[in-house]
């Protein structure tokens, strides 16, 4: 994740934020078109050409057509992110932190698509590839977080265990809400992560 720079309402500049808002754009027309044609028929240029621009642009951006949809993957990590820093780190665990966060009408679209991606990662090996690299950079982006809340070295094992487990729950959480939901029936998503961390609080507990 970039880092936040900029005034002192602490967004970030408007140059990294229109970087990141043409991802995101790239990312949600990626998914749209791999929905409708499957992967192996969309190219570069056809995402390029959806998202209004050039194919050198979308190279500078991404390695791969398929690594095209990791800024939709991330979301999540980034709202917790802005969340911990809007709230003033002051909940007393990162589990309950991430409970705490509010999905605005804005962030909508974006768990369609999430949802939608989600669902072609399960027959789309190049997609399901950067569905876990995301979760792999993540769970070290929760190794910080949970360091930085307690004072621990991010490297202590515990740590890592701590990580390693609050990401694997958040990981099956958004893939079982994926499977189940179709955005009028099913679990919402708040629904299905609260039902995922109250299980690692009752093992915990346990």
């Amino acid at each position: 994740m970039a880092g936040r720079s900029g005034g002192a309402t602490g967004r970030p500049p408007l140059t990294e934020r229109r970087r990141a808002e043409t991802r995101m754009e790239i990312a949600e027309e990626a998914v749209r078109l791999f929905a409708a044609k499957g992967v192996a028929a969309v190219t570069a240029e056809d995402i390029a050409s959806a998202a209004g621009v050039s194919t050198r642009t979308l190279w500078r951006y991404f390695r791969s057509k398929e690594e095209c949809v990791r800024p939709l993957l991330t979301t999540g990590l980034e709202l917790l992110t802005d969340h911990l820093r809007d709230s003033g780190s002051t909940h007393d665990s990162l589990a309950e932190a991430i409970l705490g966060i509010r999905y605005d009408d804005d962030t909508a679209p974006r768990l369609r698509a999430l949802r939608d991606l989600l669902r072609l990662c399960r027959d789309e090996p190049g997609l399901r590839a950067v569905w876990l690299e995301a979760h792999y950079d993540a769970e070290a982006a929760f190794a910080a977080m949970i360091a930085d809340r307690t004072g621990r070295p991010a490297g202590d094992f515990a740590v890592r265990v701590e990580a390693g487990v609050l990401n694997t729950a958040m990981r099956v959480a958004v893939e079982d809400w994926a499977l189940r939901s179709d955005g009028v029936t099913g679990p919402s998503l708040a629904e299905t992560i609260t039902r995922a961390l109250r299980m690692i609080d009752v093992a915990e507990r346990g």
